[in-house]
């Protein structure tokens, strides 16, 4: 069975940095955009960055500088590193993927478009 678990979580002052894990099992998604979208209470999930299976990687302009994604795609693995965190308040940090076999380039910023989720990494930032 498709398996994606997040870990990494945790609470952190504003300016310091987390490092987000997220571990696939059950089947190769070796042609799978990855992505991260964390959802804040009485929020909807948003997009903040995701990488291609082809390595290629997208981030929201709100984390753009701060934030940076790779894979592993022989150990099953999504990593996104954090750095300069904001004052946000929490957020559950949810792992996505979505099979794009002839789009080796594409991640969709839309959540709709994955197939497959994580159980959430919670993430505080006090506000």
């Amino acid at each position: 069975q498709e398996q994606l678990v997040e870990s990494g979580g945790g609470l952190v002052q504003a300016g310091g940095s987390l490092r987000l894990s997220c571990a696939a099992s059950g089947r190769t998604f070796m042609t799978y955009a990855m992505a991260w979208f964390p959802q804040a209470p009485g929020k909807e999930r948003e997009f903040v960055g995701g990488i291609s299976w082809s390595g290629r990687t997208y981030y929201a302009d709100s984390v753009k500088g701060r934030f940076a994604i790779s894979r592993d795609n022989a150990d099953n693995e999504l990593v996104q590193q954090m750095n300069s965190l904001k004052r946000e308040g929490p957020a559950l940090y949810y792992c996505a993927a979505c099979h794009l076999r002839h789009n080796p380039g594409d991640v969709p910023v839309n959540a709709h478009g994955y197939s497959y989720w994580g159980q959430g990494t919670q993430v505080t930032v006090p506000s």
